[in-house]
């Protein structure tokens, strides 16, 4: 039987899990990345062969080149299936899909993962909450935004995969003074009304267009206002069965359905407001969530989803039945900061329920606790979040772009 071929696309360094699940699934491995990650730790053990792509000088690919270096090596490789391991990397994987005629997510529907301003739209023609939002193409129709929407608003690129590059504007005319400075970007950017709330994250896996698994958690310390104010990053499993549960849980399979999402690993946001408690759509990504989550929804579940995502779509591509790993009901949360230490000892942390600690990152403090009360979760942050503030914490300015 054909074992498939992936070419796997990562713009970062990340995504090792996913390479060795693919190759313990018994697929042909290929990875595509920038040649500044040349020397990283890759799971070279997993990886039949490695290209390398050389950025331009805006830290980007030419996707021209890229579409040419493709040409070449199918003529000798056979390749079945792409997979984009970054939010950076999803409209990198579906031009080549479409333009080699190769299976899986094709640009349209990447957009709805990637543009913040297609999610809105797809969303609000679903029926699915979403805030009140404006494209930034017509002044009129921004005019119109702001008279219906009462400020204060949040100015946002379309394509970013982070709080990077987000404004806060308060009065028409700050809003108009921060469009201006946009000049000839303003197209890329949306503007939205700013819905104070609590931020929840539900990360899951999709198989044949149904969710097969998903696991809904809270931020304690918004990624908004982590990258904004300098904070500490925090997250925690909600409760198994509660009633916030039940409502995030079904939201999001709303929005997989409504995005046409048929098989990946999904990260998707929803702001609680505090106004009226309702939950609103915030944002999706075709992809495993950053800041290590992915590891606190492992010590929640049992479930890696870099490596169940792997196995998934090897299934999808092999023609092959895919089986979900019993899942756990355990609590877990995850604690993040940088700090002013450039390799911070994290001795002093030494309660039983900690089941993971950042070892790979400097000038970062990281754990992840798991017990089986949400209670204590949230009381261990919170005392880990003082003592990180007093002994570790080191803020920085967000940065107008992505750190790659």
């Amino acid at each position: 039987m054909h074992q498939p071929a992936f070419l796997c696309i990562a713009s970062y360094f990340k995504g090792n899990d996913f390479l060795r699940g693919m190759k313990a699934a018994g697929a042909t491995v290929y990875l595509l990345t920038s040649k500044k990650h040349e020397d990283k730790a890759w799971a070279r053990e997993a990886i039949d062969d490695i290209f390398y792509v050389q950025e331009n000088a805006e830290n980007e690919w030419d996707m021209n080149d890229v579409i040419a270096g493709m040409g070449w090596l199918m003529r000798n490789k056979k390749i079945d299936r792409i997979v984009a391991l970054d939010d950076f990397d999803v409209e990198k994987g579906a031009l080549l899909r479409e333009y080699f005629r190769i299976p899986g997510m094709g640009q349209t529907t990447a957009y709805h993962f990637r543009d913040k301003l297609a999610m809105r739209i797809e969303a609000r023609d679903a029926g699915i909450p979403v805030p009140g939002f404006s494209a930034l193409f017509n002044d009129d129709e921004i005019n119109q935004f702001v008279k219906n929407y009462p400020g204060p608003w949040i100015v946002k690129p379309r394509g970013q995969a982070s709080a990077t590059g987000m404004k806060k504007v308060h009065t028409a005319d700050e809003l108009w003074a921060h469009l201006k400075s946009l000049t000839d970007k303003r197209h890329e950017y949306l503007v939205e009304q700013f819905k104070p709330g609590d931020v929840y994250h539900v990360d899951a896996l999709t198989l044949d267009g149904k969710v097969i698994f998903s696991r809904a958690s809270k931020y304690l310390s918004t990624p908004f206002d982590v990258a904004h104010g300098g904070g500490i990053f925090r997250s925690v499993t909600v409760p198994f069965g509660s009633d916030d549960d039940k409502k995030l849980l079904k939201l999001n399979e709303d929005v997989m359905e409504a995005f046409g999402m048929q098989y990946s690993a999904s990260h998707t946001e929803f702001i609680k407001t505090h106004e009226t408690g309702e939950f609103i759509f915030l944002e999706t990504s075709s992809r495993v969530g950053g800041a290590h989550l992915a590891e606190m929804v492992e010590a929640s579940s049992g479930i890696n989803l870099w490596y169940e995502w792997a196995r998934l779509e090897a299934a999808v591509a092999a023609n092959t039945k895919y089986q979900l790993p019993k899942v756990r009901k355990d609590h877990a949360g995850i604690i993040v900061s940088l700090t002013r230490q450039e390799w911070p000892d994290t001795s002093r942390f030494n309660d039983p329920e900690i089941v993971w600690r950042m070892t790979d990152k400097e000038y970062h403090i990281g754990l992840i606790v798991q017990t089986a009360k949400q209670e204590r979760v949230i009381a261990l942050l919170d005392d880990y979040a003082q003592r990180v503030q007093q002994d570790y914490h080191a803020s920085a300015p967000a940065p107008d772009k992505p750190n790659v």
